[in-house]
């Protein structure tokens, strides 16, 4: 069994450099882990998540047990990747990264399971995106801590089982309904991210500016928070973007009229609607007459992917009340109208 075991490793760890990605999204690795919190005393906002994990990671170090299997669903920038790493540091082990479509057959993630270390995290971003074959390998693991793996080919081939360390599967999701049940059901916490509000996004972006060296008064940062879309990537970018603008027009400080301008010249409006979400309120009244509107066709006209309309954008439309998702597609309501400053009757401009 030993034998077999080094053997599969050997074979299998060509790959694992690959699926773990350690340079994953560029844009916001060098920045955006300093401004990460580490700890869990550090994390501002999801106060009753934050709540449950603080009592789960501290009554799992009394016992000396791994985490049970933790489920973060929610938009796009709200922390999910954040958390991860924060369970694996209050847990004091390592968090090995990955995400579902890197993982496109049963040995890359095999070739992950069988380098961890007992009580490790692993976190698989983008998790409703599994290939079900590699989703399959994942149920033995998580309830058993078992690996079966299928050695040779043909009347020679042979199924061993592997003992795994007990480790945390942390998987995190845009799209929870497209998680089949058998694998919801296996992760013991399931939390979903909520947008924050302006006072969580304010404290956000002032403990940003303190740590990039920013001046940045109360009023610049009640403005930067506000246009922010009650997400802390957008804040943390927007902070960067008008830091830029700053120190190039206006001495290097941020207040409320340097970020009202810096913000007007990068076309994020009053309400953080930027170029692209503009685009679709206006692709459906204009083209489509305020709608329904399919999101095929809706992505088409404003030539972005379907995905990035349904996670990106769609979520804030919807929240603030500016679109609505009916059977027959998406509408543009009259909040969306009077703020394009639209008449709804021709979709004429009004001013």
């Amino acid at each position: 069994m030993t034998d077999d075991r080094e053997e599969i490793r050997g074979d299998l760890e060509a790959g694992e450099d690959r699926l773990l990605d350690p340079e994953a999204r560029e844009d916001e690795q060098e920045l955006d882990i300093t401004l990460r919190p580490r700890w869990i005393t550090e994390f501002i906002g999801q106060d009753r998540i934050r709540e449950h994990l603080e009592i789960f990671i501290t009554a799992a170090r009394e016992r000396r047990e791994s985490l049970d299997h933790v489920i973060l669903s929610g938009p796009p920038g709200l922390g999910k990747t954040t958390l991860a790493v924060i369970i694996a540091n209050e847990m004091g082990v390592s968090c090995k990264q990955s995400s579902g479509p890197a993982l496109e057959r049963a040995g890359d993630l095999a070739s992950i399971l069988t380098n961890l270390e007992p009580g490790d995290v692993l976190f698989i971003d983008e998790i409703h995106r599994l290939n079900r074959v590699v989703e399959e390998v994942l149920y033995p693991a998580m309830e058993d801590f078992k690996l079966d793996i299928v050695v040779g080919k043909g009347p020679a081939a042979r199924s061993i089982r592997l003992d795994l360390p007990p480790f945390t599967l942390v998987g995190a999701t845009t799209r929870a309904g497209l998680l089949t049940s058998p694998l919801r059901d296996r992760f013991g916490v399931q939390s979903r991210l909520d947008y924050y509000n302006q006072v969580e996004i304010k404290a956000i972006i002032q403990r940003s500016a303190r740590i990039l060296g920013v001046e940045i008064d109360d009023g610049g940062a009640q403005e930067l928070a506000r246009r922010s879309r009650g997400t802390p990537r957008i804040a943390n970018r927007l902070l960067r973007r008008v830091r830029d603008y700053a120190q190039v027009r206006a001495g290097g400080t941020i207040t409320y009229e340097v970020g009202c301008e810096a913000l007007a010249l990068f076309e994020v409006d009053g309400m953080g609607l930027d170029k692209v979400d503009k685009m679709i309120l206006h692709a459906i009244i204009e083209k489509f007459g305020g709608g329904p509107v399919g999101v095929n066709t809706l992505a088409v006209s404003v030539g972005e992917e379907i995905d990035t309309i349904e996670e990106v954008y769609e979520p804030y439309l919807l929240q603030i009340g500016f679109m609505q998702r009916t059977p027959r597609g998406r509408i543009a309501t009259e909040s969306a109208y009077r703020h394009l400053g639209m008449g709804k009757e021709s979709g004429e401009t009004l001013f």
